[in-house]
């Protein structure tokens, strides 16, 4: 391990969140200091262990100053957002304050104190229902909801920085993210959950009566909505590979990052059976507003430019994950 005195120090916010912590394990593991910059609100301060935390929100300028100021950060992973389609269709103001107000702020102190390179965690929700095609960098963005709507726009502030002041960006664009650290040392932790596999693994273990699968009628194979997953670890690791590659001066560039391979709500529920050895107690919903029919991205740019390689992306291993970190009882408080 490199001296912590020698590490470059990174700001990732949301990094007492599920993917932000994964990356702040493995920016360690690779020799950087991540500092947290996390309000805490949706955040667990138990999967901060890996450099110190700043307790605040990115509304509040006066402390992303100070953050900066005493920690000189080489550059900003940007993790910090609120996430649930369903909350961002109710109360879509909450969406465009947290997600693009921040973002702005964050910006504006970013160039303010001279710090040039940010990569950023978008979502493959700007897309919108693309009717299952398989996408990629150049598929056009139609946002179904504030959350995607809210990602795109800082997208655009991204742009907009870049050409007025230099900011050089790194955007990934991803759908589903699932599994935890195969230590089992951090892992997701939401209350309430609403993610598909945690919430199945939650009716497994008998935490809640059943899964409710939100719509049956979708025109799909089986009736339910088909997503891609993608692996906490393997997310994390290409936010790892995109900050290097900022930080090697090869400029501004977007990513999706997909399995390129789709699986429905019924089959991740049959693998979850598989994976956990018991059956996950479910019944049927209505569809939630906002909700695409099939969401599928490639990575071919990712894994071409980037090298990016998905170890731990297959069903099996992401429920087994997922499983083994919540028979550890998660986080508390």
């Amino acid at each position: 391990m490199t001296d912590p005195d020698q590490r470059k120090t990174v700001l990732v916010t949301g990094g007492a969140g599920y993917i932000g912590s994964h990356a702040c394990k493995l920016l360690a593991r690779q020799g950087y200091l991540p500092v947290v910059f996390d309000s805490l609100a949706t955040g667990w301060a138990q999967a901060v262990k890996f450099g110190p935390l700043v307790q605040a929100d990115l509304l509040n300028r006066a402390a992303l100053d100070a953050a900066f100021a005493e920690y000189n950060p080489c550059a900003v992973v940007h993790f910090a957002a609120l996430s649930q389609v369903g909350e961002a269709t109710r109360d879509p103001g909450l969406y465009w304050r947290n997600n693009t107000c921040g973002s702005l702020n964050l910006v504006e102190a970013m160039v303010h104190a001279g710090c040039e390179n940010i990569v950023f965690s978008s979502t493959c929700a700007t897309y919108g229902d693309q009717d299952g095609v398989v996408l990629d960098e150049h598929s056009q963005q139609h946002p179904l909801n504030a959350y995607g709507a809210s990602k795109l726009a800082v997208e655009g502030i991204l742009r907009d920085f870049g050409v007025s002041h230099g900011l050089n960006s790194v955007i990934f664009r991803y759908f589903n993210v699932a599994g935890a650290d195969p230590e089992a040392e951090i892992g997701e932790w939401h209350q309430p959950e609403t993610h598909l596999i945690p919430v199945m693994i939650e009716a497994v273990a008998g935490a809640r009566e059943a899964l409710v699968i939100h719509g049956n009628d979708y025109p799909t194979h089986d009736g339910t909505c088909i997503r891609d997953y993608v692996h906490v670890m393997d997310l994390a690791q290409a936010h790892v590979l995109g900050l290097e590659w900022l930080l090697d001066g090869r400029g501004s560039r977007i990513f999706n990052l997909g399995t390129g391979v789709g699986f429905s709500v019924a089959e991740v529920i049959a693998q979850c059976r598989a994976g956990t050895g018991h059956r996950v107690p479910h019944s049927f919903g209505p569809r939630r507003a906002g909700d695409a029919t099939a969401l599928v991205s490639g990575s071919s740019r990712a894994v071409e430019e980037l090298g990016w390689k998905q170890e731990r992306s297959s069903l099996k291993l992401m429920i087994e994950d997922a499983w083994r970190w919540y028979q550890t009882g998660g986080y508390s408080g």
